[in-house]
């Protein structure tokens, strides 16, 4: 045998050898692994099964249901509610078009509950554990929760996980600094808390006036005469310093807007001279959180309405929740500026 067929014989005799090579054994799954496969498609099978019918997503508060039992969260129930209104339409169940509003729907408690029992990752951890203790989780237990520095009030800006916080403070340059670094960052938090001092001590002042009224209002809704009738509210005509009132409200923002807005006027229905102050609180009959805004008006024969006025809501989504109710609730205290008789 020559050495050419020599090298040929030995080549044939490795490529065998790699053909004769058997695949590797898969592997057996244990009565565990059946389990974990079980209870993940189970977990799924819930997930789709309690998921609200408008969002696909796992509700998170309280649970609604229409008469034939489909499912809706609590946001996305007030949602409908709000759009038709806004449409002027009859709000439906988007699964079966079936009647829905607060009094033929209904909590589903049952499922509120299972969906609490149902496991979920901490978004910091990716720790698992049941919806109903992830709150408590995640705000005062997981380790890599964001938390800031506590001499933040001196400007520094360190934000990072729970377990870091006590090795950064104790290295933190800040408690160290001079009264004058000091002063530069002191400067920046007192700025943010000037316009709150300035409401604060503007509403103190006007409640020394000689003439205050408070008035509880129900702006109801109604259909304006454009082409297109606009959703708008008005309040019934209420006494106040000696005058009488109207509230009108309009809405910024149509069916398709996330983020709605409601704003409103004050309008007076005789013909004085008069000037006042006026804000807009929450009634005592609401439980809607309004940051209250301070208004001037000099009213006159040629000028009986106000300008329109944000109601700035703490929570913008409660929007939706105002929109969908009957009737608005809120609380306007008008202020004469003395001399303006």
């Amino acid at each position: 045998m020559s050495e050419g067929e020599a090298e040929g014989s030995i080549q044939v005799e490795d490529t065998s050898e790699k053909e004769n090579i058997e695949p590797p054994l898969k592997k057996v799954k244990t009565r565990e692994d059946r389990k974990i496969d079980r209870l993940g498609k189970l977990e799924a099978r819930l997930n789709d099964i309690l998921s609200c019918t408008v969002c696909l997503d796992l509700p998170t508060k309280s649970v609604f249901q229409c008469r034939n039992g489909h499912l809706m969260c609590a946001s996305c129930f007030t949602h409908l509610l709000a759009d038709s209104r806004l449409k002027n339409e009859q709000s439906t169940c988007p699964n079966c078009r079936t009647e829905i509003n607060r009094n033929v729907c209904s909590r589903n408690l049952a499922v509120e509950k299972a969906i609490s029992e149902l496991p979920t990752e901490c978004s910091h951890c990716s720790h698992e554990l049941p919806r109903s203790c992830l709150k408590n989780h995640e705000d005062k237990e997981c380790l890599n929760r964001p938390v800031h520095c506590k001499f933040k009030r001196l400007g520094c800006l360190w934000q990072g996980p729970f377990h870091e916080q006590r090795d950064h403070e104790d290295n933190c340059v800040h408690p160290g600094m001079t009264g004058l670094q000091l002063m530069e960052s002191l400067e920046v938090v007192d700025k943010n808390h000037k316009n709150e001092q300035e409401l604060f001590q503007n509403i103190l002042n006007l409640l020394s006036f000689e003439k205050i009224a408070i008035n509880d209002l129900q702006l109801k809704p109604y259909r304006s005469d454009d082409y297109l009738p606009q959703l708008c509210y008005e309040s019934s005509r209420f006494h106040a310093l000696g005058q009488q009132w109207v509230v009108k409200a309009n809405v910024v923002g149509n069916e398709k807007s996330l983020k709605r807005v409601l704003t409103y006027q004050l309008v007076q229905k005789g013909k004085v001279n008069l000037n006042v102050k006026f804000l807009m609180l929450r009634s005592p009959f609401s439980d809607l959180v309004i940051k209250p805004e301070v208004h001037q008006q000099e009213f006159s024969c040629d000028l009986q309405e106000s300008s329109y006025h944000d109601l700035v809501l703490l929570d913008p989504t409660e929007c939706n929740k105002m929109l969908e109710a009957n009737t608005i609730k809120l609380r306007m205290i008008i202020f004469q500026i003395p001399g303006s008789d």
